[in-house]
């Protein structure tokens, strides 16, 4: 275990004391944001992005060393263990490695080369290799045996040759040499598969494509393995050769085996038998070796995207707690309506059909005023699916018409609200409300607070990676599950009001945990303090100690339990306010006083520098939230299709997805735009993060619209007075926020008598 930690410790650059400790810990079953936060003593302040890679190193060597000691005990057994192997063997710091030393143990299959030398041959093949001199017919017809086998000169020359070609293809060094060295130097070619120019024309980049393989990104690498697997590219990976010349990895075999062309007669065939290892072998499984690497490269880039992409998602500014309107929009379905209140308890729900076929415009204008003057709605929340630019229209004139509301409209991401709307968790919770109408729900509450709702949708489902269907699926669930977790913790749950699935992501906590907190709520009234957790069935010790830092109880009665403060420092706190002559309660929220405390002073052996740093840090803002303002962005008005955009037009937009390559903004059109990593910024820019996350609002210029292709280009850049910055935001939304497009002229009388008889039934 202490070399696994000390490797760990030198691949993050931290002491060994560091990696003990959290190893400890984790496996006493403390959890990544539960060590993170209130274990920084014991780890020397490792945070969560650090812990997480511990963990997966962690299991990643754990399994190495389980595999070693598999094939220690399988040579020995075979009793052809040498010291010189057993070093080496311990020294292999990947399976790779290991599996190339292992490889000549392995119990396999009767090959060719088993049968030759179950058949004499191998004198032969170590004659022909030792001294080139001899004449192989000549050598060849000595071991000629028809009762085993060998017919004449050329079965025991075939025979010699599948020796020596398993012999080269099981030296580990020479693999290990020429599997770095192909990939250093090796180039991938695609070409279109026979036949598939039609079929495969989404591949079309790729029909006739070279790149080395090193410099190949992730999603460059992964559009290719699909083609491949959609049988619509042939794949290749060699190294650059001359014509004419011998190929270098065959070159490499050669020196590595003492073989070399000197006119000897043994030379051409003992050549041919290395052309032979490589061209059938060695080259083969190589490629195979590469690829896979490649792969393996390329899912844990495209992972990393995706748990950034959703963890920005997550923690997206959420609206707060203000009464909200839901709009899923629909043509000829219509638009599904719900609306919520600041907690969001579903109020109301109605399906308007402002669009084809019934063209019910004014209808629908009267039936949402009513309902916003009702319960009073302060934010209408758009989906930005099939017709959301046209329902933008509906709510920008009612915003317009009724001043007097005061509402904010936002477009709203709805990836994954249709599957939220058809799972068990939803039939659930709205057992007797339309499929149709719950995603209604979803987008509303998304709007109000983005992480509690999108808990409910499998991280999979929301769809912010690129090639996620292609990746390792485990994994990218492995992934998005902590970073979920680490999102969730991060802001705090309100115990008293969290639904069953984001209680389920509080450190410690489970699904059933959870069921069982709201069982306790529903049937007891609501938690007072902390301390009343631990009266939950199967609520042990060890579960609150990891879960009640990040429960929070507002309004309880003490106010240490609504602030991250974990229990156990609660005497800590009280020691500080006994120290400093202060009731607690004057000290919360007191930051010139704080400020004036140094840590040090209190410090002990249970609580050091940094924990005690931590606390009076929540003392100052006690459950403070960490995402951002709330921000919205203004579509321009008479852009709603991709016929709309015109080269260099200057629009706004959202950050949708940000890839390896760039990031896709949505501008209101139904269709996101790339903006490439080259467009993002006047200087050069090596990772698109560095200048957008998802969810900014954005300014960008258009560059070029291919319509049929439905792509459009996109620029940051500050050319043509475009601006290179993500785009300042109010601070707080206001009522004016500007209809997306212009609203298609309606009746003024019919209109108007609708709407205002629709009004005055609402207000009375």
């Amino acid at each position: 275990m202490s070399t696994i930690n000390a490797r760990i410790a030198a691949e993050l650059s931290v002491k060994v004391e560091q990696v003990d400790a959290a190893v400890e810990l984790l496996g006493e079953g403390s959890t990544v944001p539960f060590i993170a936060r209130y274990r920084k003593e014991k780890t020397g302040g490792l945070d969560d992005t650090q812990l997480r890679k511990l963990e997966e190193r962690l299991g990643y060597l754990r399994e190495l060393e389980d595999r070693r000691a598999t094939v220690l005990k399988s040579i020995t057994d075979q009793g052809k263990l040498t010291p010189e192997l057993a070093r080496a063997i311990a020294g292999a710091e990947s399976k790779v490695v290991l599996e190339d030393l292992y490889a000549p143990y392995k119990p396999k299959r009767r090959t060719k080369a088993q049968i030759a030398r179950e058949a004499g041959l191998e004198p032969l093949a170590e004659a022909l290799l030792a001294n080139p001199g001899l004449l192989p017919d000549g050598e060849a017809a000595k071991f000629i045996d028809a009762e085993k086998g060998v017919a004449d000169a050329k079965a025991a020359l075939d025979g010699a040759r599948h020796i020596l070609i398993e012999r080269i293809g099981e030296s580990a060094s020479l693999v290990g040499d020429l599997r770095e060295w192909l990939w250093a130097t090796g180039v991938i070619t695609s070409k279109v598969a026979k036949g598939k120019e039609a079929a495969g024309e989404k591949f079309s980049d790729y029909f006739d494509f070279s790149q080395p393989v090193r410099q190949m990104p992730s999603h460059r690498a992964l559009a290719l393995l699909r083609g491949r697997n959609e049988n619509i590219l042939d794949l290749d990976l060699d190294a650059p050769n001359e014509e004419g010349k011998t190929h270098p990895a065959q070159a490499k075999i050669m020196v590595a085996f003492g073989i070399a062309d000197r006119g000897r007669a043994a030379d051409k065939w003992l050549l041919d038998t290395v052309k032979l290892a490589w061209k059938a072998k060695l080259h083969v499984s190589l490629a195979v070796d590469l690829l896979t690497r490649l792969k393996d490269q390329s899912d844990t880039e495209a992972i990393t995207v995706f748990k950034s992409n959703l963890k920005d998602l997550l923690l997206a500014a959420p609206a707060g707690q203000r009464a909200t309107m839901g709009l899923d929009p629909g043509i000829r379905s219509g638009v599904k309506v719900a609306v919520v209140d600041a907690t969001g308890k579903v109020l109301d729900t109605a399906v308007v059909y402002p669009h084809e076929p019934k063209r019910d415009w004014q209808g629908s204008l009267a039936a949402l005023a009513a309902l916003c003057m009702r319960h009073k709605v302060e934010l209408i929340a758009i989906g930005n699916g099939t017709a959301s630019r046209e329902t933008d229209k509906l709510a920008g004139e009612l915003i317009a018409k009724m001043p007097e509301l005061k509402l904010t409209k936002v477009m709203v991401s709805e990836a994954g609200a249709s599957v939220y709307s058809a799972s068990e968790l939803a039939a659930l919770e709205f057992p007797n409300l339309d499929v149709s109408l719950r995603g209604a729900v979803s987008i509303a509450r998304r709007l109000q607070d983005p992480l509690a709702e999108l808990v409910k949708i499998e991280p999979k489902a929301i769809g912010v990676g690129q090639y996620q269907h292609d990746v390792d699926q485990a994994d990218l669930m492995r992934s998005l599950d902590a970073a979920v977790e680490d999102c969730v913790n991060s802001v705090g749950v309100d115990v008293n009001t969290a639904s069953i699935p984001l209680l389920a992501r509080v450190s410690g906590l489970n699904q059933t945990l959870a069921t069982n907190i709201v069982l306790h709520r529903d049937a007891n009234g609501a938690f007072k303090k902390r301390s009343e957790l631990k009266k939950v069935a199967r609520m042990g010790p060890k579960t609150f100690e990891q879960a009640a830092g990040f429960l929070r109880i507002m309004n309880g009665t003490n106010p240490l339990d609504a602030s991250a403060v974990h229990p156990e420092a609660y005497g800590l706190v009280e020691k500080i306010a006994e120290q400093t002559k202060r009731p607690l309660k004057s000290i919360i929220g007191d930051k010139a006083f704080l400020k004036t405390l140094r840590p040090q002073q209190f410090a002990d052996e249970q609580f050091g520098v940094p924990t005690i740093t931590d606390i009076l840090a929540e003392l100052e803002k006690p459950g403070r939230d960490p995402r951002p303002e709330f921000k919205t962005a203004t579509f321009q008005d008479g852009v709603e299709k991709i016929s709309d955009l015109k080269i260099g037009m200057q629009l706004e937009g959202v950050v949708t997805n940000v890839t390896a390559f760039g990031a896709f903004v949505d501008v209101g059109v139904h269709q996101d735009g790339l903006v490439h990593i080259s467009e993002m910024a006047d200087r050069f820019v090596k990772d698109p993060r560095e200048v957008v996350k998802a969810g900014d609002v954005v300014k960008v210029r258009v560059k070029e619209v291919d319509a049929a292709r439905k792509r459009i280009a996109l620029s940051m850049k500050s050319g043509a007075g475009a601006s290179a910055e993500v785009a300042p935001r109010p601070q707080q939304p206001s009522g004016g926020h500007r209809a997306s497009a212009p609203v298609p002229k309606q009746p003024e009388s019919s209109g108007e008598t609708a709407l205002a008889a629709a009004l005055r039934r609402a207000k009375s």
